[in-house]
């Protein structure tokens, strides 16, 4: 990332770039507090949108003409900028998806074609749904075994655990950075180096880290590291997939068509250079360029004094939530970052988050598709309270008083 030495982080300058925050609920102001669900996009993506469909809207890579020329010059330029941001040795390891999820398609369908019968995988036990049911898949059509690293009640992985289940079978170990669910953060270094001293390879589920902490893919020595664009104030509709160069040319495509081919004829296609290999058919031109203009901004603030402003909130938040009765809180790892969830006992959470909203509170309410979590923790689901650097302790105090509010109605 770019020396932000002389950024500033001013939060109502901040909030200033972000229409949504300035629109009213049921004549409420709007407090916005479902950041791990998606965030709100900047004016800077805003503008940037409407200017390719407007201006620019041509199909890319193939086209002689002006339009289609700029098209391909602005995303191939985000791709190098998305480098640039997580530090990939080449802009060729970043493959375009369509999210997180079709990231961890992607490499359970290709790098899974080479694993064989008897390889394990290791997940933990906080994985979102789409960090479990494509390797279930994976397993159930190669013979593979998918193990499961245990946490301990603070929501943290047990690390002495995990490196036990770390064998010559194993092949890769597929792990959350950040628990959508409880804040965690997991010790990637560690265990990426753990994980390769067996053999095995790694990949990060960055969905939840890539808006809150700076990513450095080399640092982390990772193989794989996947994202979404919109929970990094960008469109929907478009992720990465970082994978190391080696990895990604040994594996094979994961679909066919246009873009990801060299030469086609009836009888043999070969295939496509990286990063092309693995981007079939017409990409969301519109989501790759808007999704550089999301790390444009984030490179234009103090990304450190954000995080920091992030976890301050978090703090302030359960630190008051502590002091009401009845009310746990889910996820009370040593490190974690801006997620508080919380549950009390004889009251459903939908309830409370419907209660919320009505005050002009988005909030996410049940089981946040961690649904093996909430059945370690022997609850339903949760009320999250996740935040980005435009919230604000006002935000919370406002927030408080509804929660308060709500639960005098619920009596």
């Amino acid at each position: 990332m770019s020396d932000t030495s002389k950024k500033t982080f001013i939060v109502r300058e901040i909030r200033e770039q972000f229409p949504a925050l300035r629109q009213q609920v049921y004549g409420k102001n709007l407090i916005y507090f479902d950041n791990g669900a998606t965030s709100q996009k900047p004016q800077l993506v805003l503008d940037a949108i409407n200017k390719f469909y407007s201006k620019e809207n041509a199909n890319i890579h193939r086209g002689v003409h002006f339009m289609s020329q700029k098209a391909t010059t602005e995303y191939e330029e985000s791709r190098k900028r998305i480098q640039r941001f997580i530090n990939a040795r080449k802009s060729d390891e970043v493959i375009f998806t369509k999210g997180t999820t079709d990231g961890i398609n992607l490499v359970a369908n290709s790098f899974g074609e080479l694993l064989k019968t008897g390889d394990e995988i290791i997940i933990s036990a906080m994985e979102h749904h789409s960090n479990i049911v494509p390797w279930q898949m994976l397993c159930m059509r190669k013979g593979l075994t998918l193990r499961v690293a245990p946490i301990n009640e603070r929501g943290e992985l047990l690390m002495e655990t995990f490196e036990q289940m770390l064998t010559k079978k194993t092949k890769l170990v597929a792990i959350t950075h950040i628990s959508n669910t409880l804040g965690t953060i997991n010790p990637i270094k560690e265990i990426v180096s753990k994980a390769h001293a067996v053999g095995a390879k790694v990949l990060v589920d960055g969905a939840q880290s890539i808006q809150h902490l700076k990513i450095d893919v080399k640092a982390l020595d990772c193989d794989f590291y996947v994202f979404s664009s919109h929970k990094v104030f960008g469109p929907t509709g478009i992720g990465v997939l970082y994978g190391k160069e080696s990895l990604l040319d040994a594996m094979p495509p994961y679909q066919g068509g246009g873009d990801m081919i060299s030469k086609v004829t009836f009888e043999r296609t070969t295939y496509n250079e990286l990063p092309f290999k693995f981007e079939a058919g017409t990409p969301h031109v519109a989501g790759g360029i808007c999704l550089g203009k999301a790390f444009e901004y984030l490179e234009s603030i103090d990304f450190d004094a954000a995080e920091k402003h992030e976890r301050s909130l978090a703090k302030y938040a359960e630190d008051i939530l502590d002091t009401f009765e009845g009310l746990r809180i889910i996820g009370e790892a040593k490190d974690k970052t801006s997620v508080v969830s919380f549950a009390f006992k004889n009251i459903h959470p939908f309830d409370i988050g419907t209660l919320l909203d009505k005050q002009g509170i988005a909030v996410r309410t049940g089981h946040h598709c961690t649904q093996p979590l909430m059945d370690f923790y022997k609850i339903s689901g949760t009320v999250r309270a996740s935040f980005a650097f435009y919230n604000t302790i006002q935000e919370i105090d406002t927030f408080v008083e509804a929660l308060e509010k709500s639960l005098n109605m619920l009596k």
